[in-house]
């Protein structure tokens, strides 16, 4: 097989392998061809996002986080869970099999351990396991601290990955400690059954994806007992209402547009770049042919999240960030505009 970069973002790849985990629930297995290898190079916790044909609008694109491991698997899962009125999710359990062709942007996202380093809490409820899925293998066969585990859902039977993970207590008894809260046998999460699983564990790196609603539960229940914010990452599934795949907007320069000039660091590499008024930081940075991080280019998924050092900016939709981002400083650079003569920006 041969990929295909198209006239839109992004490259089409072969499914290798569907696998049904539960009655609601598929993993898409990908067949990324060696000449894409380092393009799909992937960090624990990340998404990819993909194209989905549509009648109404002609594609939709949605994003679903990679299950597997960088460090034990050799390709690239992603698990799909229907969601109630779903096109995306729906579609692609329909609709998918092994030898289809999919259209994808390459990896992206923050979720994902700056370090392996230290031990890991980790909190997910029903498709929120994916992205946890894969830091805890990670963080199982590449790192050497201990990782806990509490999983909420429905039934036994909505559990994803019920016989990995119990392969993997097995395999690691002294590293590894799973806790299942199962809504039909011990009711839904509370403050208190949080509470008991993660005290004592005030140090450890923490990974929280799932409803929002229980998302804010945890981390209002682990900063209540001690857990520094900065150590909790929080991830949320989010449907795209732009098109990502569409081709980067081209950024020129002029008398007549007021430009600034930038400073950004990204992979220990600063870059100088002259960023006009009317145009996004993403699109500098790529116009500029610097491997920049984003996906959605809406402010909705937090690929791009920076950290402003110095200088202001007209923010734009920053709905991928939670106050407490906001509030250290992070912006999105797929949203922001330069309002300062001179600006410094971290990734």
């Amino acid at each position: 097989m041969t990929s295909v970069a198209s006239e839109t973002l992004g490259y089409t790849v072969r499914i290798a392998e569907v696998i049904a985990e539960t009655p609601d629930a598929s993993s898409l297995v990908l067949d990324i061809p060696p000449e894409l290898a380092d393009r799909f190079d992937y960090r624990p916790g990340q998404f990819l996002t993909v194209r989905i044909p549509s009648d109404r609008t002609g594609s939709v694109a949605r994003c679903y986080s990679i299950a597997s491991s960088p460090g034990t698997d050799d390709r690239i899962k992603v698990t799909v869970k229907r969601t109630v009125d779903g096109y995306g999710s729906n579609w692609l359990c329909d609709n998918i099999t092994a030898g289809d062709d999919v259209h994808v942007l390459p990896p992206s996202g923050t979720f994902t351990p700056p370090s392996l380093d230290g031990d890991f809490q980790l909190f997910a409820a029903g498709s929120g396991i994916t992205p946890v899925m894969s830091i805890l293998k990670t963080v199982l066969t590449s790192a050497t601290g201990t990782v806990s585990l509490y999983y909420a859902n429905r039934d036994r039977d909505s559990i994803i990955f019920g016989t990995e993970l119990a392969a993997l207590a097995k395999t690691h008894p002294n590293r590894f400690t799973l806790e299942h809260r199962l809504e039909s046998e011990t009711g839904l999460p509370t403050p208190d059954s949080l509470s008991r699983f993660a005290d004592g564990g005030q140090d450890s790196t923490v990974f929280v994806c799932g409803p929002v609603p229980f998302m804010t539960m945890v981390k209002q229940t682990l900063t209540g007992i001690g857990y520094d914010r900065h150590r909790i990452h929080i991830e949320e599934f989010r449907s795209l209402e732009g098109d990502p795949f569409a081709p980067i907007k081209q950024v020129t320069t002029s008398d007549d547009v007021d430009s600034s000039t930038v400073e950004v660091t990204l992979d220990g590499n600063t870059h100088t770049l002259s960023w006009p008024a009317d145009a996004t930081l993403i699109d500098v940075m790529v116009n500029a042919g610097i491997d920049a991080p984003y996906s959605c280019r809406e402010g909705e998924c937090g690929s791009c999240a920076c950290t402003l050092v110095e200088g202001t900016v007209d923010p734009g939709v920053t709905d991928a960030l939670d106050p407490d981002d906001v509030a250290d400083g992070y912006i999105l650079g797929c949203q922001a505009k330069p309002t300062s003569p001179t600006l410094k920006i971290e990734f």
